[in-house]
């Protein structure tokens, strides 16, 4: 018997790289006829990150092996509401004749609201969704929480499915009072394959000589925009509390708290023991991870980030803070890597400590993280949304919403 094909329309802000080799395995899937809406263009060419605080380009193919169009941007191009309100959405979306609309906009956009008015209107499946595990905002402001109870429960029942990332969205999802049955978990992934080749062909011992690595040292390493939310300061001071002489702190990322970290380093008597790479494009990033003997990420705020992913699949065990509740299902305390206290500079001090301690179960816990990693990929990912794609059309066409 023939699988139905649904014409599918996937809104996103910009080309985002690890983004583009789904849309990629979308595209060549059977059941998908695929177009993809940039309300910019905004990492396919060189432009200024905020975050990061330098100019960023990918240095891999964003825009290759799928059908897209860049709908004209008429807002102002910030992170404000009006930064993005592209009008053109509502002519595709009602001329394209979509089995479904998936918007990676986020609600906070004028774009997402004229997608979801357009689809409405033209008896599409609309589908979005969240990568977020809790109700705190970045920002901390406790007034935002209340906010959040009064108005998510509507927002989310707005979509004909909410696709989320995590078993902790899920839980999430559910809280909110959304049925089971309008939630779809597609596992936020990167390109397996990719990250698996390119990992084999690194010199690892190149790679650990440029960084002044002697034989018999380890290296720790954190990878990430250098915000106040990540806490890389926290993993510094761990380091520092650790006084391990045959280890080595690799910092690869870039943002406005590198000179403070650099100058506590220089306090804490530890410079000399921790290196600062500054931004790292994607195609340097497997070498990166390959040369490593442990990841952390000790961020106070990151739902879901995909460097857990990254690291994993060039082997490598992670210790993880509890705050980032999205990776759970990824990072097993003893199995792939520990989870400590988010601030609590001697609970990470001593997950450090612990799996650096032991080469074997530290070289079992690479294997672990491989295993994991085999079935955490863009297959189920691309699987998943097709599912969430038939569910949602057949509720259009049943007329259940």
């Amino acid at each position: 018997m023939t699988k139905p094909r649904y014409r599918t329309l996937i809104i996103c802000s910009h080309p985002v790289q690890y983004m583009s080799p789904l849309l990629r395995r979308m595209a060549r899937h059977p059941q998908i006829d695929l177009q993809v809406a940039y309300c910019s263009l905004r990492g396919a060419h060189s432009a200024y990150d905020p975050d990061f605080a330098t100019a960023v380009q990918w240095d891999v193919p964003l825009l290759d092996g799928y059908n897209w169009v860049e709908i004209p941007n008429i807002g102002t191009g910030t992170e404000a509401f009006l930064g993005l309100c592209n009008p053109g959405l509502w002519r595709i979306i009602r001329r394209g004749s979509f089995d479904a609309v998936f918007c990676h906009t986020g609600y906070l956009k004028a774009s997402f609201w004229i997608a979801f008015l357009a689809s409405k209107l033209s008896r599409t499946a609309f589908l979005f969704g969240t990568d977020t595990t809790s109700l705190s905002p970045r920002d901390s402001r406790r007034w935002k929480i209340a906010v959040k109870k009064i108005v998510w429960p509507g927002l989310f029942r707005l979509a004909d499915q909410v696709i989320v990332p995590s078993s902790a969205s899920v839980a999430l999802m559910r809280t909110l009072g959304i049925p089971p049955e309008r939630i779809t978990l597609t596992p936020f992934v990167v390109d397996n394959d990719w990250w698996t080749e390119k990992s084999k062909l690194v010199d690892r011992d190149a790679v650990r000589s440029d960084w002044g690595v002697t034989s018999g040292q380890q290296v720790i390493l954190f990878c990430a925009k250098l915000q106040p939310w990540k806490r890389p300061a926290d993993l510094l001071r761990a380091f520092s509390s650790l006084n391990l002489s045959n280890a080595i702190l690799v910092f690869a990322g870039e943002g406005p708290l590198r000179a403070q970290l650099e100058a506590e380093a220089k306090k804490l008597g530890v410079a000399s023991r921790v290196r600062f790479l500054g931004f790292v494009n994607q195609s340097r990033l497997p070498a990166v991870y390959t040369s490593a003997d442990l990841f952390v990420i000790s961020s106070g705020y990151d739902p879901c980030p995909v460097v857990v992913c990254e690291a994993m699949l060039c082997g490598l065990p992670v210790v993880l803070s509890d705050q980032i509740r999205g990776r759970f299902d990824l990072v097993r305390p003893g199995e792939t890597g520990d989870i400590f206290p988010c601030g609590d500079i001697n609970a990470l001090a001593a997950s450090i400590q612990k799996l650096l301690s032991s080469a074997v179960a530290l070289a079992e816990m690479k294997l672990n993280a491989l295993r994991r990693m085999a079935t955490w990929s863009p297959q189920e990912n691309v699987g998943a949304t097709v599912e969430a794609i038939r569910i949602a059309k057949f509720s259009k066409t049943a007329g259940k919403r």
